[in-house]
């Protein structure tokens, strides 16, 4: 996880077995599952490790309560048997969370609780816990924020919560403890072939703007929602392989829940399930299933989407959220394979993963979701093999740990996601523990351990994903981001030109994670985010 020697390693201009595009939840697996495999891995990123959608979910390692009420038996199947081996393999990143599901008519709790006995069924021995009937005291006991009115009872069952970008992190870390090279902010520019095949890339290095030559015997594409452009990179005439939809959650104070288990509602107006999950001291409510037209990097939250959650997530708790309670607004968008039927609604659209090979040879992994990573790269490494004639190794990531790994993680201790290198983080300077902000938690030794161990670049590296101060309270975050900058400078050897371009770069992307924007729909057939205009919220 040194950029510059994995740089140093690429100019050499040796031939790699796979090279891997993309450096979210599906790249990063597929990088560690190849390299334990012995194949020559490099994976390239065009911004950080899980910039995209891998940094924007609900935080929830889960077989899919929904998946299951729509009949997908063998995606629960599959996820809650990966959500186990999650659990197993990286203690410090992913632990048990209970859900309450309020019932509020006489059927609720017998229809939903017979549904979660089959549920467990399904988990089998690597369940995390049997679900429960509660009456209304224990209900109440549970969630004490949840609506009294008409409250009959509820259930009680149980998933996985974790992380989503320090996994991200942590998969990189044992990528390349597996012998992996990766590099972020390198971004491919062409394909290089032969004749028709694909045997290379073009790839350009964001930060020094040098050029490479990336010679391969298999690329695949990890891009998750940006996947068709680089099938149309190789091949312009392809059809659309992807149908992107959009994820926002809200980020609230942790009074909204007053406890440690998570609410699930099991029916939303547009008949979704909605979650308030308790993560970091706060509460994130999400999420919502906007299909859009085209991906971008920043995508924003619609007013009506910020709305919506507020409103259903009202419906079921006493003190109700408002706009001004909103401490961060995040959006992520969905990467789901497109089938056949595209007037399906996107709700319904299956959430199954696939593995397609072009002409060409270009390996493109469509679809998926952050519990069944580890599948998903098992399946497409698999395929490289095939498409790459290369000797034929069975996959171990189940039993791989992640890097980190501590079974004894105190979950009370703010830095716990880092494992066993904790301690390291702490003994890195004798003043460097104490919090920069009293809200959040980042000292000075973090900010030093992520430049230094995880490849940080830029001042969002530092405050979006390394840390997730960002995504908590983006108001707090934005008065730290000086102190900050200026502990990065330092280290870095930066001057003030570099602080001050970091700095208005970051006071721009703030405010994509701020409710302080009006947002207009031009047409629902192009692209949502086209005009902002300042409003005041309060």
């Amino acid at each position: 996880m040194n950029r510059n020697f994995n740089l140093g390693v690429v100019a050499k201009n040796i031939e790699w077995d796979l090279a891997i595009v993309g450096g979210g939840a599906t790249g990063l697996g597929i990088a560690i599952d190849a390299a334990n495999r012995g194949l020559k891995t490099l994976l390239v990123e065009r911004h950080d490790f899980a910039k995209g959608t891998s940094s924007r979910s609900t935080k929830l390692i889960h077989g899919g309560v929904r998946y299951l009420q729509n009949g997908d038996i063998s995606l629960v199947i599959e996820a809650l048997r990966e959500r186990g081996i999650l659990r197993k393999n990286a203690p410090h990143l992913v632990r048990d969370l209970s859900f309450v599901i309020p019932s509020y008519d006489w059927w609720s709790s017998p229809f939903y609780g017979f549904g979660l006995k089959v549920y467990d069924m399904m988990a089998g021995k690597l369940g995390l816990g049997p679900s429960t009937l509660l009456n209304k005291q224990e209900t109440l006991d549970h969630i004490p924020n949840v609506n009294k009115k008409g409250l009959r009872g509820g259930i009680i069952y149980h998933d996985g919560q974790f992380d989503d970008a320090r996994m991200a992190i942590s998969l990189a870390l044992t990528a390349a403890k597996e012998g992996a090279t990766l590099i972020n902010y390198a971004e491919v520019k062409s394909f290089i072939k032969e004749g028709e095949l694909i045997n290379g890339l073009s790839i350009s290095d964001n930060i020094s703007n040098k050029s490479f030559k990336i010679r391969a015997k298999v690329v695949v594409n990890a891009t998750g929602v940006f996947s068709d452009k680089l099938i149309k990179l190789d091949q312009p005439n392809a059809k659309p392989m992807i149908r992107p939809s959009q994820g926002v959650h809200l980020v609230l104070e942790k009074k909204f829940l007053n406890g440690p288990h998570a609410i699930m509602v099991p029916q939303t107006s547009d008949g979704r399930v909605l979650f308030a999950v308790p993560w970091n001291n706060y509460v994130v409510v999400g999420t919502t299933d906007t299909p859009i037209v085209s991906a971008t990097d920043e995508p924003i939250a619609l007013k009506k989407e910020i709305h919506f959650i507020l409103e259903n997530a009202g419906n079921y708790m006493t003190k109700k959220p408002k706009i001004s309670d909103v401490k961060s607004v995040f959006a992520g968008l969905r990467p789901l394979a497109a089938s056949k039927n595209n007037n399906e609604p996107i709700k319904e659209v299956s959430r199954h993963h696939k593995v397609t090979v072009s002409t060409s040879g270009l390996i493109s992994v469509l679809g998926g979701k952050w519990t069944t990573y580890r599948k998903i790269a098992e399946d497409t490494v698999n395929t490289v093999q095939t498409v790459g004639g290369l000797s034929e190794k069975k996959c171990k990531t189940e039993e791989i740990p992640i890097f980190g790994y501590d079974q004894n993680t105190n979950w009370q201790n703010p830095l716990h996601f880092y494992g066993t290198e904790a301690k390291k983080i702490e003994k890195l300077s004798k003043t460097g523990n104490h919090s920069l902000s009293k809200k959040l938690h980042i000292t000075k030794n973090q900010i030093l351990w992520a430049l230094r161990e995880e490849m940080a670049i830029s001042l969002e590296d530092i405050l979006a994903r390394r840390t997730r101060c960002l995504f908590l309270d983006s108001s707090e975050t934005e008065k730290i981001a000086e102190e900050v900058v200026m502990i990065m400078a330092d280290e870095m050897k930066k001057n003030n030109t570099w602080i001050n371009q970091e700095l208005k770069t970051f006071k721009s992307l703030v405010k994509n994670y701020k409710i302080c924007y009006a947002r207009k729909e031009k047409s629902r057939k192009k692209a949502h985010y086209l005009h902002r205009r300042t409003i005041r919220t309060n």
